[in-house]
């Protein structure tokens, strides 16, 4: 259903490609739009159950349809605006704008379940009678179908074009009709008892909404502040380096994300120091651009020389590798060089360590040194600890 009505709304829509950034943000659009003219019809008939039933949480739950398309027509402004190209204030681009929608729309949502929170309190200490009848179940009923319709096409377009605006949208709308069904269910039970249980189910879908709400602004707090990346593009990246032969080995990647479709990864890659130094060159830029083509990622790779051809270097790096798994076998070590003196030789080398591991980077490497000196007195190690 989401790919046929893409595609009659969307010029040059194809499920089976990935979309290009115009078609992209045309589907966003197109979802947006979608979103705005639904959410307004429910909005009014909604609005009309509320006043002839006098029902407070119609009422609100209506309100709450109108600041859903608000929250829409932020999402299609956003959309507009992605669409920029880079300039010189904004040289990554505009895309992450997508981000800043996605947090007005999680305070919109807020805003509106605290409203029916100290309403539907303020009902429960001040009842109001309320009247349902047939036309208000089924305005109730309706609605609930057309939010869940919403949720299963937001959802599938947010998977096709990667879109957190619409993601949070079509979280949002999932909530709502989770919080028009309890109203549904408010009103039979209602309707059949003769016990008005209107502001207590207010409260309840005030509690769904703000959940919701905080769903959403944790969510987009994580792509604002800059999240770990999709294990999948990691392990895509490790892939396609490891097809390279003139790769020994990467630490140090970065991933930044600037908004869908716009990724800047860099990371180190260890060669052979005695390869000639432009066959490497070469390499590292097919590598660069293949991973651009095949995954959309602009990379910058540094290139870290290491010595392979000597046995005692080898021997070193293999003996303090061992040595530093044994403080903890989460532990690794890269960039390893053996600098050899007269009074004494320096073990040069990088500490990787989880973010997970508690123990504090100085404490690592008093702990790292303090093995080293019983390997060899004359051995003094200059250590740098990774977090990874």
């Amino acid at each position: 259903m989401t790919d046929f009505i893409l595609k009659i709304l969307v010029k040059g829509y194809d499920k089976g490609e990935k979309p290009t950034p115009a078609t992209r943000r045309a589907c966003g659009s197109a979802v947006s739009a979608v979103g705005i003219v639904a959410n307004l019809l429910l909005a009014a008939i909604k609005l009309f159950a509320g006043v002839i039933s006098g029902a407070i949480s119609i009422t609100a739950d209506a309100l709450n349809n109108l600041s859903d398309a608000g929250s829409q027509v932020v999402s299609l402004i956003s959309f507009k605006i992605s669409g920029k190209p880079a300039d010189r204030d904004h040289p990554f681009g505009h895309a992450r704008i997508e981000y800043v929608a996605s947090m007005i729309v999680s305070f919109l949502v807020l805003l509106v379940g605290f409203e029916l929170l100290t309403d539907s309190i303020s009902k429960i200490f001040s009842p109001e009678p309320t009247t349902y009848s047939p036309i208000v179940i089924i305005i109730l009923l309706v609605s609930v179908l057309v939010k869940l319709w919403l949720f299963f096409f937001g959802r599938g377009a947010a998977r096709r074009i990667s879109s957190e605006v619409v993601r949070a949208a079509a979280t949002d709308s999932l909530s709502d009709a989770i919080a028009t069904l309890a109203v549904l269910v408010s009103a039979i039970i209602s309707h059949f008892s003769g016990f008005d249980t209107d502001a207590y189910m207010g409260v309840i879908v005030a509690v769904i909404i703000l959940i919701a709400g905080i769903r959403i602004l944790n969510e987009t707090k994580n792509s604002i502040l800059g999240s770990a990346p999709e294990p999948e593009l990691v392990e895509s990246v490790v892939k396609i380096v490891s097809e390279y032969p003139e790769v020994l080995g990467i630490h140090d990647m970065v991933i930044h994300n600037y908004g869908p479709g716009n990724t800047i990864a860099s990371f180190h890659a260890e060669v052979d120091g005695a390869e000639n130094v432009f066959y490497i060159h070469d390499a590292i830029d097919n590598l660069e651009k293949r991973l651009y083509s095949e995954l959309s990622v602009r990379t910058t790779i540094h290139m870290d020389s290491i010595v392979t051809d000597d046995e005692r270097v080898n021997e070193l790096r293999s003996r303090v590798l061992t040595l530093v798994k044994s403080i903890d076998e989460r532990l690794g070590i890269h960039d390893f060089r053996f600098v050899e003196g007269h009074t004494h030789s320096n073990l040069i080398f990088d500490v990787t360590v989880p973010f997970e591991m508690k123990t504090g980077n100085e404490e690592i490497k008093r702990e790292v040194s303090s093995r080293i000196s019983e390997l060899d007195p004359n051995f003094f190690a200059v250590i740098t600890v990774d977090r990874e």
